[in-house]
C-alpha cells in the first residue's frame, strides 16, 4: 500500500496494533473547515463535500472553545473504526456505523520525512504518503509508527478523499492529512481513497518501473494500480 498527500503536525497518532480486530470507537461528528461549509437546517455543523486546496480548522489563537463546529479532525477519530483482512489485499479499514457525505473520518499519520530522506525508502513505500509541494517536498512514512489510516486501501472508485488542513500552525508545506467521506458510507462498507499513481511512473531503487495490478473490485478498475 502506497499513498500520496500532505502533513507535519503528526501529534499523538502514533498507535502500534495487534494482528486481531481492532476498534476505535466514539460518536460521529461532521468535518468543518473555514471555507465551503455546508451548514445543516439543525444545527451548526458543517460538511466538506469534495477536495479543497486547504482546510484551516480553529486554532490556538482562536477564543472559541473546543466544542466550535470550526474543530472537527483536531479532535482526532470520533466513528467506530474496524481493522479487518480483506480476501484480496491484505488489511483493510471499514466502519461499524454510517458516515454522512463530508464527514471527516481519520488522518494519515506518520513519521515526517524530508525527499532526501524519503528517497532511501525507494522500493520500500508500501506505508510512504507523499506532500503535494514540489519545490520543498515532505513525505509520510507510517511504516513504523503511524495510525489506522496507513490500512486503508485504493480504490479506483473510492469513498473518501484526503485532504490538507491546518489548524495549529500555519506551515503549508506541511498540513495535516485529513480523509473525508465523499458519499454515504454504509456500515460494514471498506473505506478506501485514490492513491493517485500514474501508470508507469514508480521506480524501484536501480531506476526500473515498477507494476503493481489493482485489485479493488471496482467496475471502474485500471486494472493496476501503478
Amino acid at each position: 500500500m502506497v499513498a500520496h498527500g500532505h502533513g507535519h503536525g503528526l501529534t499523538g497518532l502514533y498507535m502500534a496494533f495487534p494482528a486481531f480486530l481492532l476498534f476505535f470507537q466514539g460518536s460521529a461528528l461532521p468535518a468543518s473547515p473555514l471555507s465551503s461549509l455546508v451548514h445543516s437546517n439543525n444545527n451548526n455543523d458543517g460538511a466538506i463535500l469534495e477536495v479543497k486546496p486547504l482546510v484551516y480548522e480553529c486554532g490556538p489563537h482562536c477564543k472559541c472553545p473546543p466544542s466550535c463546529y470550526m474543530r472537527v479532525s483536531q479532535h482526532g477519530i470520533k466513528i467506530k473504526l474496524e481493522l479487518f483482512k480483506t480476501e484480496s489485499r491484505g488489511w483493510g479499514v471499514r466502519s461499524l456505523e454510517s458516515i454522512p457525505v463530508g464527514s471527516f473520518v481519520c488522518e494519515y499519520a506518520g513519521e515526517l520525512l524530508e525527499d532526501k530522506q524519503a528517497e532511501v525508502l525507494t522500493g520500500k513505500d508500501e506505508y510512504l504518503f507523499n506532500l503535494g509541494n514540489e519545490e520543498d517536498p515532505f513525505t509520510i512514512d507510517a511504516a513504523r509508527k503511524g495510525n489506522i489510516g496507513r490500512f486503508i486501501n485504493h480504490s479506483c472508485s473510492p469513498n473518501m478523499y484526503a485532504q490538507d488542513v491546518l489548524y495549529e500552525y500555519d506551515e503549508t508545506r506541511i498540513p495535516h492529512v485529513m480523509f473525508f467521506a465523499q458519499e454515504v458510507i454504509r456500515p460494514l462498507e471498506e473505506l478506501t481513497y485514490d492513491y493517485n499513481y500514474k501508470i508507469d511512473q514508480v521506480r524501484d531503487s536501480n531506476g526500473n518501473i515498477k507494476k503493481k495490478f489493482c485489485y479493488c473490485g471496482s467496475a471502474e478498475c485500471s486494472g493496476r494500480l501503478y
